[in-house]
């Protein structure tokens, strides 16, 4: 695994609570959402802002990166390895139609971790032999977070958590009524945009999320 100073066991830890952001327009009302949730317990925080301009990624990249090491949370990038450099991230997150993880690997080393979204058997092993450091398996549930999102369901979940012997973090649609389905079919943690975004009680719903996982 990247980044020699988290252990295999410390680095699944950092999985549990995996908050992805949103694309509200309020960058300051997003960055207080991510404050609220990391008090309440969040392990990682993905900055995923599909059509931000780059100075406004590095603007908030470098502050989410704040927050993080305030908190002791992981901070990830999707897709943008320039701004995950610019901004000292702890690893970048590609999907199958970005950057590969090879190439991520060329320009980062070994000083970041890779995750890579994949769906099915065939992904995952493409991935781990690439060298990802851990998968983002789904969609597990439909989501309205990314509705073009493929389907792997539960089944799909569970059968690439079998093949392979990196870290799992499922996502798609989950909500705090099926986090048990999750990780009973093999996932390491949760990631979520909307059950921790959209809360009411951002700090509650992050702290009642991981502990749901912490206790299975």
């Amino acid at each position: 695994m990247s980044n020699p100073t988290l252990s295999r066991a410390q680095f699944r830890d950092k999985l549990a609570l995996y908050l992805v952001t949103d694309h509200r327009e309020d960058t300051a009302n997003l960055l207080d959402v991510v404050q609220q949730a990391l008090m309440g317990g969040v392990t990682t925080v993905q900055l995923r802002r599909k059509h931000d301009d780059g100075a406004q990624l590095v603007e908030l990249g470098r502050a989410i990166r704040k927050l993080t090491r305030e908190y002791g949370a992981l901070y990830i990038v999707n897709d943008r390895v320039d701004i995950a450099l610019l901004t000292d991230a702890d690893g970048v997150h590609v999907g199958q139609s970005d950057i590969s993880c090879t190439d991520v690997r060329k320009l980062v080393g070994d000083t970041m971790v890779i995750g890579v979204s994949t769906c099915t058997v065939e992904e995952a092993h493409i991935a781990v032999a690439a060298g990802a450091d851990y998968l983002g398996v789904g969609s597990v549930f439909p989501t309205s977070s990314k509705p073009d999102a493929d389907m792997c369901g539960i089944d799909g979940l569970r059968a690439i958590a079998d093949c392979v012997d990196v870290p799992i973090v499922g996502i798609g649609g989950i909500q705090q009524d099926n986090v048990g389905q999750v990780l009973g079919a093999g996932a390491d943690g949760i990631a979520v945009v909307s059950a921790i975004m959209g809360a009411t009680d951002v700090s509650r719903a992050s702290a009642d999320l991981l502990a749901m996982v912490r206790e299975r």
